[in-house]
């Protein structure tokens, strides 16, 4: 029955789910009316909303775009290669191939949202190397897996509400910081963890459609000499001169590019020394670049593989902006804050954490980033918690409004699997040289969003802290 459903809800979204860019205007058009027609902000001031916020996301969309292909170049060297080529010794059938995608993807997500990418190269050779995997399917596999990273090392707002001095602080909203014990640290996450990371493969396992008529990689390849392209190396070799040459010593050596991977290593440890164990998208990407230097050994072999992994980002380029624009509507017309306001005005000592899990949910197709969206609801549903344990003891009511912010983490970390914002940052890797579509992807995620939804809203409301 359950396999069922899933192969009804994916019908249901090829059949009405439009291209991600068209998603990312209708959207645009729903939040500007509802802005006019529910606020009574005029036209022009949502129009200058949405421009102003267009160009938001851009370091954003930049540190997607090189967390992306640095990461792709890494699993193109040599090394990565080979060790997939013997993970897949152990892999044999469709079966393990969509359980353990699943699983490895929740731990790498935990480290950091941006090794999604590892677990994509990961997918796709296991793809190639493993005949009768539903390949779509697969995708769907490895961004449900993404949601882990809420519940770990990157996760913004608990990273956020732990920071010195935040812009919380600085507002009045909060006294003093919000300790991770609360946060990353309480049995809550722990358990949203535990759900991620055993409870997922698990339910993936019960999800596998039993259909016959599966698409497999090799059938959606438009072009099969891809599997058959030159190595990078055998790349790089071609293009020297046919006589020796100094620009092609620099090309190929490999000392240069020694010198700079060890600057690089220097500052790692000095960041890591300096800062602890604190990870966000930049040092993840000069990370990643550091690595992939090392494992390509030369120049001109690094840069054939950051050629040949920025060959699909397009759609990171262009849309990214959209979504920013709606970010802005929401932002800078008070829409955001007003649907906040509205959710918290309901909320009592029992329902709380479950209306700001509901809100982040919603606000979350509109604001695809969680710490946007957290700047703009947070305040407000903070506000609201700190009203109704009015009287209480300080340490409860920090208790109270670290569920309260973890819920909208939570909330807003689920619904991405509903929206196609964040498919952008697969199809990259996983839908290189095929046609793929968030809709082939997405009705295999109803009903695991579904599963999650009620398990997490019995978690967040009723789960000691």
């Amino acid at each position: 029955m359950l396999t069922k459903f899933g192969e009804k809800s994916t019908k249901v979204f090829e059949k009405y789910m439009p291209n991600a860019f068209v998603f990312a205007m209708l959207l645009t058009i729903i939040t500007g009316v509802i802005t006019f027609t529910w606020l009574g902000v005029q036209p022009i001031e949502i129009i200058k909303g949405w421009y102003d916020g267009f160009w938001s996301l851009l370091e954003f969309g930049m540190q997607i775009i090189l967390i992306v292909i640095t990461g792709f170049a890494i699993a193109l060297s040599p090394t990565v290669n080979n060790g997939i080529g013997k993970l897949t010794n152990y892999i044999k059938t469709p079966q393990q191939v969509y359980i353990m995608v699943v699983l490895i993807g929740a731990l790498l997500s935990l480290i950091s949202f941006g090794w999604i990418v590892i677990t994509c190269v990961l997918a796709r050779e296991l793809a190639v190397r493993t005949k009768g995997v539903n390949y779509p399917f697969l995708i769907a596999c490895v961004y449900f897996s993404s949601g882990s990273w809420v519940t770990g090392l990157s996760s913004s707002i608990p990273l956020l509400l732990g920071t010195e001095e935040n812009y919380l602080i600085e507002a009045g909203i909060l006294s003093t910081i919000i300790p991770t014990a609360f946060t990353l640290g309480s049995g809550i996450n722990l358990a949203m963890m535990a759900l991620y990371v055993f409870f997922a493969p698990l339910l993936i396992f019960f999800l596998i459609p039993k259909t016959k008529n599966i698409k497999q990689l090799d059938d959606m390849l438009e072009d099969k000499t891809l599997k058959k392209e030159l190595s990078i190396k055998e790349e790089a070799l071609s293009l020297n001169l046919s006589y020796p040459s100094v620009s092609d010593s620099l090309n190929n050596g490999v000392l240069l590019q020694i010198f700079i991977v060890l600057m690089g290593l220097v500052y790692i440890i000095y960041h890591f020394y300096t800062y602890g164990f604190q990870l966000n998208f930049n040092i993840m990407i000069f990370i990643f670049l550091m690595v992939g230097l090392a494992l390509h050994k030369t120049p001109m072999r690094y840069v054939i593989a950051m050629k040949r992994s920025s060959s699909n980002v397009s759609g990171i380029l262009y849309q990214y902006p959209f979504y920013a624009g709606i970010m802005g509507i929401m932002l800078y017309t008070g829409l955001g804050e007003k649907l906040a306001e509205v959710m918290a005005s309901v909320a009592t000592m029992e329902t709380y954490p479950f209306f700001a899990y509901v809100t982040g949910g919603l606000i979350n197709f509109a604001i695809p980033s969680a710490g946007g969206e957290f700047a703009v609801v947070g305040p407000s549903i903070i506000n609201a918690v700190k009203d109704i344990g009015a009287g209480l003891p300080a340490n409860e009511v920090s208790a109270m409004i670290s569920r309260a912010s973890l819920a909208i983490a939570y909330g807003e970390s689920l619904s991405n699997i509903l929206q196609p914002f964040y498919l952008l940052l697969v199809f990259p890797i996983m839908g290189k040289g095929i046609k793929i579509q968030a809709r082939d992807v997405m009705g295999y995620l109803v009903l695991p969003f579904i599963i999650f939804f009620i398990l997490q809203s019995v978690l967040v409301t009723w789960m000691p802290l």
